[in-house]
């Protein structure tokens, strides 16, 4: 009983140390990215992600943060973006599908290699499925704007 336990224990804290030497960095990273306005380059270089996706401009740096960061900082972002009325209500909804289906690309890809998955394939699916599903939503609210439109011009 007493193996089962140390080997359970023993388990547990090389899970914690894997997931600490990858998480501990990426905090450092990302804090330094903030400083230094890196964000906000990247923002301007990813533009064409969010024309892409049907999303306005004002929406780049709210979904690079989610894709970078995670769910939370990402939603922190989206929802001051919002309260400042940066952004429309297409747009949120655009970039929470998007960041529901693919958010912390880096942090929890690292985390899952670090326990044997497949880095590339658990990337590759995940991005490709966030694009997918985003540009079908997009067109879906588009067409629906659209046909809005053309009701109300009747009128």
């Amino acid at each position: 009983m007493i193996d089962i336990l140390r080997e359970g224990l023993m388990g547990s804290f090389d899970t914690v140390y894997s997931l600490a030497i990858v998480v501990i960095p990426l905090m450092i990273i990302m804090q330094i990215a903030k400083d230094y306005k890196v964000l906000d380059k990247i923002s301007n270089s990813s533009r064409f992600l969010t024309k892409f996706l049907g999303m306005s401009k004002e929406s780049t740096l709210p979904l690079l943060i989610g894709i970078i960061f995670g769910l939370s900082y990402g939603a922190g972002v989206l929802i001051q973006s919002a309260k400042e009325g940066d952004l429309s209500k297409k747009d949120m909804f655009l970039i929470s599908v998007f960041l529901i289906t693919c958010h912390a690309v880096f942090e929890d890809t690292l985390l899952f290699v670090a326990v044997g998955a497949n880095g590339y394939l658990l990337l590759g699916t995940r991005i490709i499925a966030a694009i997918i599903i985003t540009f079908i939503l997009s067109k879906r609210l588009q067409i629906s704007e659209d046909r809005l439109k053309e009701r109300v011009s009747e009128n």
